[in-house]
């Protein structure tokens, strides 16, 4: 049998009274292929972390001198399957992320009626969530010691991470397009990318701006709301409820169409909440056109024609910036609108 990884911590004077989970996160995450917060988690709750021999809950708070052993576990296999024929193209790849253009009607992850013919399917048949080549197991790695820094790794302060992300039919997924929304996208390859990306999303700190086709005459302005389940259509979001999630959305025009008919803008995102752009627009009486959720079918033949021919909401997301999970540098990366959003707005600029 191969021997297991234990990683064997001794905690230093300045870490007695933190929380187990904080301390661990943070020691670890130093080390070189360190696991994520996420794994940490997962493997306090499943008995692999003890302390003095005993195992122990996240919140149990250190003393000086414990000694922690902490058996590490392979991450999850996750359940969706490889699947050929997926088309999108790579922007950039590295073996810590995959930058890429997702079209128009694809959706990114495996969910209640989506089972198949997803990203994540087309990115499993291309291997990016494999190990790179020559790579170890974890189980087939010795037996280490790590040494606690010498400076409190631990702040009281910073809330731990959350419960471990037990979905499995999303790997690498940080953020989401809607099935109707094109443009560019990241997705981390292995966990420790994909929590820097989280704390990067959850921060607000990617750069993220789309361009939409909105019905009517749009202004620069921004929208600062809250953001939750609309309270009776469950398919649609809102911001007129009670309780909700901060959402902001900086729009500014680019383009008046068809002498105010229509308008393309840009929308910087300070948050991102699902359909957030979407139902700002909509909020300010100009839906994104073709949004058939938030929006109604013109009466104008022009912009219904349009709105049919793209049979979708007319938004892409343009530009994405953020910091590589590995090297630290600054990457982004812009592509332009798709074919059809193109001609829907050629048709636009041609209306006399």
């Amino acid at each position: 049998m191969p021997s297991v990884r234990t990683i064997r911590l001794v905690v230093p004077r300045e870490a007695a009274g933190a929380r187990l989970d904080r301390f661990l996160a943070s020691t670890l995450s130093a080390m070189e292929d360190g696991p994520s917060r996420s794994e940490v988690q997962r493997w306090i709750e499943h008995g692999g972390v003890t302390v003095d021999g005993v195992v122990k809950k996240a919140a149990e708070k250190l003393k000086e001198g414990s000694r922690i052993a902490v058996e590490p576990e392979a991450p999850p296999s996750t359940e969706a399957l490889a699947e050929d024929g997926i088309e999108f193209d790579v922007l950039y790849i590295d073996d810590a992320v995959i930058v890429l253009n997702k079209p128009a009607g694809l959706v990114v992850h495996p969910a209640r009626g989506n089972r198949t013919g997803t990203l994540v399917n087309g990115l499993l048949a291309r291997g990016v969530f494999d190990p790179p080549d020559g790579e170890e197991d974890i189980d087939e790695r010795p037996s280490v010691s790590v040494k606690a820094p010498s400076h409190s790794p631990a702040d009281p302060n910073v809330a731990a991470s959350g419960p471990p992300d037990l979905d499995r039919s999303r790997p690498g997924i940080v953020h989401r397009l809607d099935k109707g929304t094109s443009g560019v996208m990241i997705v981390a390859r292995h966990p420790r990318a994909r929590e820097h990306l989280k704390a990067q999303f959850a921060a607000h700190s990617i750069d993220r701006e789309y361009v939409a086709i909105c019905v009517g005459n749009v202004v620069k302005q921004t929208f600062d709301t809250l953001h939750g389940r609309h309270p009776k259509e469950r398919l649609k979001f809102s911001t007129k409820v009670k309780v909700g999630k901060r959402a902001v959305t900086h729009v500014r025009p680019l383009e008046s169409l068809g002498h105010g008919l229509a308008t393309l803008v840009a929308c910087r995102l300070e948050t991102g909440r699902t359909h957030q752009i979407r139902v700002h627009l909509a909020d300010g009486k100009t839906p994104i056109l073709g949004d058939a959720l938030y929006g109604k079918l013109s009466k104008h033949p022009v912009l219904r024609e349009a709105a049919e021919a793209l049979g979708r909401p007319a938004l892409h997301a343009r530009l994405l910036g953020f910091i590589h999970p590995v090297t630290g540098k600054k990457l982004t990366f812009e592509v332009e609108p798709p074919a059809d959003f193109e001609v829907v707005l050629t048709g636009l600029r041609a209306i006399p």
